[in-house]
C-alpha cells in the first residue's frame, strides 16, 4: 500500500509520523554522533549536548519548513531532475567513486602489518617505533590511531571544558545534517504526509517541530542516562569507545562502501532496469 495514497487521520497519522521520526532518530547525526560525544570521559556538560541536539533538530526543522513552503514546485523539480539520464549517470559515478574510496580508507590486507606485529611479539622483539617507519614514509602523527586520539581530545575539549567552543558543536551538527539530509527518506515521507494530510498552516509548522523533537528523543534519553546513571552506562560506553577507536578506519570504510553500493545499484536499476 502506498503511504501517500492511504488516508491517515487523527491517531493513525500521528502514529505513522512517530514511527518515521523514530526511524530517523537512528541516523548518523541524530544518534551515532551523540553517542560518540557521550563517550567522552568525565562529566558531560548537558548544555553542550543540548546545543548539538538543538542545532541538528533546528537544521532539520528549517529544511522541513522550506520544503513544505515550496513543496509542489520542489517536488516537481526533483522528480524531473532525478529522472534524467545525465543525473542517473552522475549518481552512478558517485556510487562507484564512494565504493572505490572505501578500499582506499582501509585497503584489502591493510591489517596484516598489525597481525605481523602481534605474531612477532611471541617469538621476536618488537620493532622500535622509529624503525617501523622508513624515511619518507608515514610517521606516527599520520596513523589512524593518532588521528583518533586527536578527535578524542577535541571531543573532550568542546564537551567537557569551560573554554570549549559551542560553535564547533553547532557546526558539527549542521555539517552532519548537510551530509545526510538527502538520504533521510523517512523525513521526506513524513513531510509528504504533513503536507498532504496534515492540518494545514500554521499548525503544519508545529507538526514539523514536534517531529524533529521526536527525532532527537533517543539521544536525549541517552544523555539523561549518562548524567544520572553514569556508573551504569560509563563502562559500556567506554568499551564501545575503545572498539570504535581501534576500528575507526574499518567502520568508516564499510559505511562508505555500503552507501556507494546502494547509490550505484539504484542508478543502474533506473538506467537499465
Amino acid at each position: 500500500m502506498d503511504l501517500f495514497s492511504a488516508e491517515l487521520t487523527g491517531t493513525a497519522l500521528v502514529g505513522a509520523l512517530v514511527v518515521l521520526a523514530l526511524i530517523d532518530s537512528t541516523s548518523f547525526g541524530t544518534l551515532l554522533i551523540p553517542v560518540w560525544l557521550l563517550m567522552s570521559p568525565g562529566r558531560v556538560r548537558v548544555g553542550r549536548m543540548l546545543l548539538y541536539l538543538g542545532s541538528i533538530a533546528g537544521f532539520y526543522a528549517l529544511v522541513g519548513l522550506a520544503i513544505l513552503l515550496g513543496a509542489n514546485a520542489l517536488s516537481d523539480a526533483l522528480t524531473t531532475l532525478s529522472g534524467t539520464r545525465w543525473f542517473l549517470i552522475a549518481q552512478l559515478l558517485v556510487g562507484v567513486g564512494l565504493f572505490a574510496w572505501s578500499f582506499k580508507l582501509e585497503p584489502v590486507g591493510g591489517r596484516k602489518p598489525a597481525a605481523a606485529v602481534a605474531g612477532g611479539a611471541a617469538g621476536s622483539a618488537p620493532v622500535p617505533a622509529d624503525a617501523a617507519s622508513p624515511a619518507g614514509g608515514p610517521t606516527a602523527d599520520t596513523t589512524p590511531a593518532t588521528r583518533a586520539g586527536r578527535l578524542s581530545r577535541w571531543r573532550e575539549r568542546v564537551l567537557g571544558s569551560e573554554s570549549g567552543s559551542g560553535s564547533a558543536l553547532a557546526l558539527l551538527a549542521v555539517g552532519a545534517g548537510l551530509v545526510e539530509v538527502a538520504t533521510m527518506l523517512p523525513y521526506l515521507a513524513a513531510l509528504g504526509l504533513i503536507g498532504t494530510q496534515g492540518p494545514g498552516w500554521p499548525a503544519s509548522g508545529l507538526w514539523v517541530l514536534g517531529y524533529c523533537m521526536v527525532m532527537i528523543a533517543p539521544a536525549l534519553v541517552l544523555t539523561a542516562a549518562r548524567v544520572f546513571a553514569a556508573r551504569l552506562v560509563e563502562r559500556p560506553l567506554g568499551r564501545l569507545d575503545g572498539w570504535l577507536t581501534r576500528n575507526a578506519a574499518s567502520t568508516t570504510a564499510w559505511v562508505v562502501g555500503i552507501v556507494g553500493f546502494l547509490v550505484a545499484r539504484d542508478a543502474i536499476g533506473r538506467l537499465w532496469g
